[in-house]
């Protein structure tokens, strides 16, 4: 069966995640039920790169499917674009993979950003989109105390309860905090991520932008390895999976 690899953004405020659930519509449940009519009428399973939690929104989401039919990319994204209506989620580009290709497995690369509304009005045009936090934000500090939680370590401190990882090591690639106007951007790179990583370390660094923790507080909190030491999970609203990396890289029609 060719497989097709799926360049995906959607808006994850009225789902329950990527993946299934009992209860609760998902984006995965969106463009299978989307994809039927070309499967001659069988939902096919579409895997993603990152199965984002709910709230969680998706600038470069990506994903595969396999379809009994061989059809031109074009018509396969509109074709899922066209029945994924009126649901926030569309299909920018689709490609033509390797065979053994996997959106999960083959990933070599993962990049997420967190915004936060520091400025005392709740937001308008960014609601649902964005952590409000009305207290003002020391972003210098936040970026110092992330340089100390960079590279290869047990990140259980920031590893969700739920977490199904064998393990929590885990190398982190970038983790940068800078101001831009009104907003906190945080910028958050690795090959993976355990459940809750990003969210929980922003909460963490959160504190320390408050004034109410020194600098070095995140890096007592990774090396004690207890997720009751750590800050705050951060709210989903903020967080957003912009990339996915794959070597060789695939090849997106413009």
């Amino acid at each position: 069966m060719p497989r097709y690899a799926l360049l995906i953004e959607y808006d994850g405020t009225p789902f329950v995640g990527w993946q299934r659930q009992k209860d609760g519509l998902s984006v995965q449940q969106v463009l299978e039920e989307a994809a039927a009519p070309l499967n001659g009428g069988v939902e096919p399973v579409i895997g993603a790169a990152g199965r984002t939690d709910a709230g969680v929104h998706a600038e470069g989401q990506v994903a595969q499917v396999d379809l009994s039919a061989d059809l031109p990319v074009e018509r396969v994204r509109e074709a899922l674009n066209t029945r994924s209506r009126p649901h926030p989620v569309s299909v920018l580009a689709v490609a033509r993979p390797p065979e053994e290709w996997s959106a999960r497995f083959s990933a070599v690369h993962r990049a997420y950003r967190y915004r936060i509304l520091n400025r005392r009005a709740r937001p308008g045009l960014d609601m649902g989109r964005v952590w409000h936090v009305p207290q003002r934000l020391d972003a210098a500090a936040m970026h110092e105390a992330a340089q100390g939680l960079l590279g290869h370590h047990d990140f259980s401190a920031f590893r969700a309860a739920a977490c199904q990882a064998k393990d929590a090591l885990r190398t982190l690639d970038r983790l940068d905090v800078s101001r831009e106007g009104e907003e906190i951007v945080v910028r958050v790179e690795a090959r993976s991520f355990l459940h809750h990583q990003v969210r929980n370390m922003v909460g963490t660094l959160a504190q320390v932008g408050r004034g109410l923790r020194p600098v070095n507080w995140p890096r007592q909190v990774l090396d004690n390895r207890d997720r009751r030491r750590a800050g705050q999970t951060a709210p989903a609203e903020g967080l957003c999976f912009v990339s996915v990396r794959y070597e060789p890289a695939l090849d997106w029609p413009a």
